[in-house]
């Protein structure tokens, strides 16, 4: 999931660094501890706001979706 938000962060002119929120949608919150992990080991000491949210499904069968606010680099 990561590696899609990175390449479309590049794309529009930012990067993880400029993520100042994160909405996660996630269909198990069982999986919460192991998204934290990830989102520590991408994000580094750089937190952005995060909100996550459970839902019933995703589009492609999806177990989780990120939706970010960043800003661009200068």
């Amino acid at each position: 999931m990561f590696n899609n938000l990175e390449a479309i962060l590049m794309e529009a002119g930012s990067s993880l660094a400029g993520v100042v929120a994160v909405t996660v949608f996630m269909t198990d919150l069982g999986e919460f501890a192991n998204t934290n992990v990830v989102f520590a080991r991408r994000f580094g000491p750089h937190r952005p706001a995060r909100t996550t949210v459970q839902v019933s499904a995703l589009p492609t069968g999806a177990g989780v979706g990120i939706n970010a606010i960043a800003r661009r680099q200068a």
